[in-house]
């Protein structure tokens, strides 16, 4: 616990000057790049004043990042009384933090914070980064965490500055309004300079005592720029332009003040200038708040440089100056696109060519000789111009260009199953991020070793790797670092004197020739291991110009080894398997015709059981069905019809699990009992119905689940009159029925659906009613119109509402065509059942469409 009494009022004072930084982009811009470069889920920027602030943030969770902490819950408070970083790789194994309200909850498992100090060098807060679950912190994450706090605490004190000048120019325009601009008259025939008390006072002129005179006015102007002005002044006469310039004077005491001061010339009839009228204001105040933020600019760990709108730099601060590597002087006035040729046709004049038009960006590209660097630049506009704000990220860059080769290998080497191809590909891909030349060598039986593979960066010298790969490792008689590689299991490392180390166990002149023109200076030789046995080592070696491997790099290639030790025995264990493989083919052939014989029987059974749809009195059935014709399936889709004894029409719609012979089979059983109940007990309602068949399911042993909707087309007497008509139905888990009325308005019949058939054989099932008025049609399908893959069951509906209310004007057969072509077009990716039934009026004739005739 950290109490409030441990941050002083200094601290506490110079962290409140820093809250008008709060909430400014740059700072969350910051905490992102910390949460990405270190690989965490969460970063802040904090302020510690009574309270815990935040002034920036990505990723956060409202468990550790509520307004208003107080200090004593605060691990970034925790962090500035440390002095320096606060390393956890396990928060509750910290006394300091284990009983804070964010460890506690679990919001914070692994924690890395480092102090935020202001110009002053008070300890104002802190940037951290963290996790939920525990993990290690490396010096070079504390490193770069320290390196991004000051890029933090530079935004923090120019956010600062940033107000304080807009507070000093707000009180100077003040101070102009309350007392006046000074202001002057210059006679150029007499010579005379008359000015008012504000601008004499400028000049350090009591009222009343300046003479008027040039010689006294002139007198008070700084030495280093009387000559300057004393031009501008016989340029706007002698023109007859304007006059502007700032400058210094020189006060009785010894003070400097700055002045600007604009005017402009008043000519005669003959455009000869007689006067020089102007106004004058006191800009030192401006001067020292723009000297404070350059102050602050130069101090920034991250490069900055302001550019003109004629592309010269006008700024660079230190930073800038050391990434570069070039003086102030070669930098300052020189012209962008001449400094940086390679700049022409980069990404990066794209983005400053948008700046300098208004639109800021940002861009990570490479920058080649003689910088040969990746930078990370951020262009915003600026009134003259644009200012750019850069850091150098090649070190990051080779991080990810490092994780992207290990990542690479993998897959190129997890696709081949030769392992000639597999060694090939991993000599390549190592060449040249990791070495000059590279060899790999596999394990015989025996304990033998054999060179397989090598590449080298210089064509002119493969022809020599082969000649090396093919005599070094006779000659080489069992020693050297290959054979000491595959004894210790581990990698050997030389950073100096390969060559010679190689020529000492060598006997062959071949390989010893060989060895001379390859050169390696330094190599890394890494074993193959795959299931706990060796299978071969990989050698990489650079020559005496490049630096020897780094660590990062070695651990990298040992990762690699890992990968390409699996992929060199899954190779091996794929060879032995290919006569399995040649059988297991044949066996696949026989009985991939045994199921198309299967298939061609399931159609056809399917075929039989689709039953010509009856043609009651001013009703019109209409059916179509479509198999998916992608796979060669067929399933348990179907519909029917019939006409009850009692004289109403009932139609049925229903889908049943699978889409194979038995799946056919099974739904003819169901389709044949269904008419079978429905003709003995014309008058039971259908959730009746439906109930007997669930159980004539169970007790048939008919061991499927099944949708189904089961509707009668009623009509009562006092309905007759109107032409009015009833639907009664029950659901069984189906898709929803829609009727679509004559007007084109479609309903929708949504109810709660029924278990579906085969779950629960004595549940309760439900009856529905809804009416039909004349020239209504009523719409029943299976989910294969509506489910497709890239699109759920509600998206299907609304496009199949949509399709109905289009073409709700044409005859049902026509209808259910354009359905069927905007839903799933010729090859539906599962088979399809769609019924529709026209209501025509009964006052008129049968209408010609609805038959005697069969769709």
């Amino acid at each position: 616990m950290v109490p409030l009494g441990s941050r002083s009022a200094q601290e506490i004072a110079a962290a409140r000057r820093l809250l008008a930084g709060v909430g400014r982009p740059e700072l969350d811009r910051i905490a992102r790049l910390a949460a990405r470069l270190l690989g965490t889920g969460s970063a802040q920027v904090s302020l510690l004043t009574e309270l815990h602030a935040i002034a920036g943030g990505a990723g956060l969770s409202t468990q550790v990042t509520d307004a208003d902490t107080p200090l004593s819950e605060s691990l970034c408070a925790v962090t500035a009384s440390c002095g320096g970083p606060l390393v956890l790789p396990d928060t509750r194994n910290d006394e300091r933090v284990s009983g804070l309200a964010p460890v506690a909850s679990g919001a914070v498992g692994a924690y890395l914070g480092v102090p935020l100090v202001a110009a002053g060098g008070e300890t104002v807060g802190a940037l951290c980064v963290f996790d939920v679950a525990p993990r290690d912190w490396s010096p070079a994450d504390v490193a770069l965490l320290e390196q991004l706090a000051a890029a933090a605490a530079a935004e923090l004190e120019l956010a600062a500055l940033s107000g304080e000048f807009a507070t000093n120019r707000a009180r100077w325009e003040l101070a102009i309004d309350a007392a006046g601009i000074g202001s002057f008259d210059f006679d150029v025939a007499t010579g005379q300079l008359w000015c008012d008390d504000t601008m004499a006072a400028m000049f350090g002129y009591e009222p009343g005592t300046f003479d008027h005179t040039l010689a006294a006015f002139a007198a008070r102007v700084h030495p280093e720029d009387r000559d300057r002005v004393r031009d501008a002044v016989r340029a706007a006469i002698e023109h007859g332009g304007a006059y502007d310039a700032e400058y210094r004077t020189v006060l009785p005491s010894g003070a400097i003040r700055w002045v600007q001061a604009r005017g402009r010339a008043v000519t005669d009839e003959a455009g000869v200038t007689v006067r020089l009228l102007g106004a004058a204001s006191d800009t030192t105040g401006q001067r020292d708040s723009e000297a404070g933020v350059a102050r602050v600019v130069e101090s920034m760990s991250t490069a900055f440089g302001a550019v003109d709108r004629k592309w010269q730099l006008t700024y660079v601060n230190a930073e800038a100056v050391r990434i570069l590597g070039m003086s102030r002087a070669e930098l300052v006035g020189g012209q962008l696109w001449e400094l940086f040729p390679a700049l022409i046709g980069s990404e990066f004049e794209t983005v400053y060519r948008a700046a300098m038009g208004g639109r800021p960006g940002t861009v990570e590209a490479y920058y080649p000789a003689p910088l040969n660097a990746w930078y990370e630049v951020r262009a915003t506009p600026a009134p003259d111009g644009m200012s750019l704000y850069f850091l150098d990220v090649t070190a990051r860059r080779g991080t990810q260009e490092l994780a992207a080769l290990s990542a690479r290998v993998g897959e190129q080497l997890a696709s081949s199953l030769d392992i000639e191809a597999a060694v090939a590909t991993l000599a390549q891909l190592v060449v040249p991020r990791l070495a000059d030349w590279s060899l790999v060598s596999i394990t015989e039986p025996g304990g033998t070793v054999r060179n397989v593979a090598g590449w080298h960066v210089d064509p002119a010298m493969r022809p020599v790797l082969a000649r090396y790969a093919a005599t070094h490792v006779d000659a080489a008689r069992g020693r050297g670092a290959v054979y000491e590689a595959l004894r210790s299991s581990g990698p050997v490392i030389l950073t100096v004197g390969a060559t010679a180390r190689v020529l000492e166990v060598l006997t062959d002149a071949a390989a010893i020739e060989a060895t001379t023109l390859l050169a390696p200076e330094s190599a890394v030789v890494v074993p193959l291991t795959a299931r706990g046995h060796l299978v071969g080592v990989l050698s990489l070696c650079r020559g005496v110009g490049r630096a020897p491997m780094s660590e990062q790099e070695i651990a990298v290639a040992v990762a690699i080894a890992e990968r390409a030790g699996l992929a060199v025995d899954n190779a091996g264990l794929f060879a032995e398997q290919r006569a399995t493989a040649e059988a297991l083919r044949a066996a696949n052939q026989r009985l991939h015709a045994v199921a198309a014989h299967d298939r061609t029987v399931a159609r056809a059974l399917q075929d039989a059981m689709l039953t010509r749809l009856p043609e009651p009195d001013h009703l019109h059935l209409v059916a179509r069905y479509l198999t998916a014709t992608g796979t060669e399936q067929v399933g348990g889709d179907w519909y029917d019809a019939l006409i009850a004894p009692g004289g109403a029409t009932t139609v049925m719609i229903g889908d049943v699990a699978g889409h194979d012979i038995a799946a056919a089979a099974v739904m003819g059983q169901l389709r044949n009992l269904l008419r079978a109940l429905v003709w003995d007990r014309p008058d039971d309602p259908p959730s009746a119905i439906v109930g007997r068949l669930d159980r004539a399911m169970r007790d048939l042993h008919v061991p499927t689940l099944a949708t189904l909707v089961l509707l009668s087309i009623e009509q009562h007497d006092r309905d007759r009159p109107r032409g009015l008509r009833t639907l009664r139905w029950t659901n069984a888990g189906h898709p929803t029925p829609i009727l679509v009325h004559a007007d084109g308005t479609v309903v929708v019949l949504d109810t709660s659906n029924d278990l579906l058939l085969g779950v629960v054989p004595d549940t309760d099932r439900h009856d529905h009613t809804h009416p039909a008025p004349p020239g209504s049609t009523l719409i029943l399908y299976t989910d294969g119109l509506i489910e497709t893959r890239d699109a759920d069951l509600d998206a299907g509906t609304a496009r199949l509402l949509d399709t109905l209310r289009a073409h709700h004007r044409s005859e049902p057969g026509e209808l259910l065509d354009a359905v069927l072509a905007d839903m799933v077009g010729r090859q539906p990716a599962d088979d399809v059942a769609v019924l529709a039934v026209r209501f025509h009026p009964e006052d008129e004739p049968r209408p010609p469409e609805a038959g005697p005739r069969h769709e």
